[in-house]
């Protein structure tokens, strides 16, 4: 299970934490003394930190080491994307610069090909990109399910494109294990009806948000990842986990972690 660290105006009151850069330390702290040892990943959402400016992005900086430090893995959710020199400038800051955590998110609306100086980015410093296929969000839809000239829906086509990423690196790491996988994932929401065509031949860790406060339950996790190959979805769950607060976070997630291994299994 991933856990998202969103520490958002909200948060902090309930945490009773400034809206400042060090409420934004002490809440990252707490976060990762309480998750540590019972989630395998955080997922710190940048905008929260952008806020602040530069010393919020400083904090965020150290929240990666924290994190890392506390044996958990860590993904920027930043969602980047653009094009040009533009993508390749991210791909220094994300997988190279001093803010490089273990992997970022982006979006790829701007043309999944956009995303390439990413991909490779990724592969090289062994990191992981996830692309958003599929949003969490109902405003999300309008896009995603769009059908394109050769009647494939937009989802369908970057899981498709994700694939094709992990298949070439697969043929081009001769050393690699039979079935691993790749650095591309995909963000697919844990929320609506049946996954994007193809998701089971992702061959990529399949970042699936909306558990809890957004409306998925662990059952729609289960049901809606089910054809997806074994160990390669990661449930994130955010506001469910942290709304309890400083005293009631480590035993909530928890129980979810359980409740979700017991259903995936």
């Amino acid at each position: 299970m991933c856990v998202g660290i969103d520490p958002s105006p909200a948060l902090l009151g309930r945490f009773e934490l400034a809206d400042s850069p060090n409420g934004l330390r002490a809440f990252v702290e707490i976060c990762v003394e309480s998750l540590s040892g019972v989630v395998a990943v955080v997922k710190p959402q940048v905008a929260f930190f952008e806020r602040h400016g530069a010393a919020g992005m400083s904090v965020f900086e150290a929240a990666v080491t924290l994190g890392r430090d506390a044996g958990m893995l860590v993904i920027a959710d930043a969602k980047r994307g653009d094009v040009g020199s533009t993508t390749e400038a991210y791909a220094d800051a994300w997988f190279r610069g001093p803010l490089a955590a273990d992997a970022v998110t982006a979006t790829p609306y701007l043309g999944a090909g956009a995303l390439v100086p990413m991909v490779r980015a990724a592969r090289a410093t062994g990191r992981g990109l996830f692309v958003v296929v599929t949003s969490s969000n109902p405003e999300g839809r309008e896009v995603q399910e769009a059908v394109r000239r050769d009647g494939t829906s937009v989802e369908a086509s970057m899981v498709r494109t994700i694939a094709g990423w992990n298949a070439e690196e697969a043929d081009e790491d001769s050393g690699g294990v039979p079935g691993s996988l790749g650095a591309v994932g995909a963000v697919v929401g844990a929320t609506g009806g049946d996954p994007p065509e193809g998701l089971a031949h992702l061959a990529g860790v399949v970042l699936a948000p909306g558990l809890g406060a957004q409306g998925a339950t662990v059952a729609d996790v289960a049901r809606r990842f089910a054809t997806c190959t074994r160990d390669s979805v990661l449930p994130v769950a955010a506001r469910v986990v942290l709304a309890e607060g400083p005293a009631g976070m480590r035993a909530a997630a928890q129980r979810l972690g359980d409740d979700l291994a017991a259903a995936l299994s």
